[in-house]
C-alpha cells in the first residue's frame, strides 16, 4: 500500500530521538474513521499520555513523536482514578490502614474510541482474529484497514480489512460485515516499512 503508514500497538515510541514509553492503544474517530490520538505509556508506574496523531510517525523501529520529552510529559493523562463513595476501604496499596477504593476509566475525546492490540476481530459468521494496529493514510489520518495480528487462519499472508467493512468497534471488538470466507480471499497487503 503505497502512501501509508503502519501503527502496530505494542511498538516502542521515541521523543525526539530518546525513548519515551509504548504504544499502549490509539484512539480512533469512528465516524470520520480517522487516527485522532496515541496512548502512550512511559512505563509500568507512570499514567498513559494521549498523544495528538499528527505529531506521530511510525516506522520499522517504532514510533517517533516530532516533541522533546518535556513537551510529551505536558500531554493529558489518557486515564483518570476516582475514588468509589461508599465502597470497601482496601488495604492493599502498601500503605497502613485501609486505603480508599478506586475505579480508573479511560479519558477520550468525546465521540472517539479506543483501539487496542489483541482486541477481537469478528466477521458475520463468527472471530477472524485479533486486532494488530492500524494502516493509515497521511496526511489527515485517515484510517485504511485494521490490520489482523499473525497467526491467523491464512497462515504468512498479511491481512488486513478495509475500513468500509468495519460495521462497529466497542467492548466486544472490532465487527466487520464480511464472512470468514470473504476475509480469506482478500489480497495479501504489503505495507510500506514492513
Amino acid at each position: 500500500m503505497p502512501d501509508t503508514l503502519e501503527y502496530v500497538i505494542g511498538s516502542r515510541v521515541r521523543c525526539a530521538g530518546e525513548e519515551c514509553g509504548e504504544l499502549e492503544f490509539v484512539v480512533v474517530d469512528p465516524v470520520a474513521d480517522k487516527l485522532t490520538h496515541l496512548v502512550v505509556r512511559p512505563d509500568a508506574e507512570s499514567e498513559p499520555r494521549l498523544v495528538p496523531a499528527h505529531l506521530a510517525v511510525p516506522g520499522p523501529d517504532g514510533v517517533e513523536l516530532n516533541c522533546t520529552r518535556a513537551r510529551f510529559d505536558e500531554f493529558e493523562p489518557a486515564v483518570q482514578t476516582f475514588f468509589q463513595p461508599g465502597a470497601e476501604l482496601t488495604g492493599l496499596t502498601g500503605l497502613p490502614g485501609p486505603q480508599p477504593a478506586t475505579t480508573t476509566v479511560e479519558r477520550l475525546p468525546v465521540g472517539e474510541v479506543s483501539v487496542r492490540r489483541g482486541e477481537r476481530v469478528h466477521a458475520v459468521d463468527g472471530e477472524i482474529g485479533r486486532v494488530r494496529g492500524l494502516i493509515v493514510v497521511p496526511p489527515n489520518s485517515e484510517v485504511s484497514h485494521v490490520l489482523l495480528d499473525e497467526g491467523h487462519l491464512w497462515g504468512r499472508k498479511r491481512v488486513a480489512i478495509p475500513i468500509r467493512d468495519v460495521t462497529g468497534i466497542d467492548a466486544d471488538g472490532v465487527a466487520v460485515r464480511l464472512a470468514k470466507d470473504e476475509i480469506k480471499d482478500l489480497p495479501p497487503v504489503d505495507v510500506d516499512g514492513l
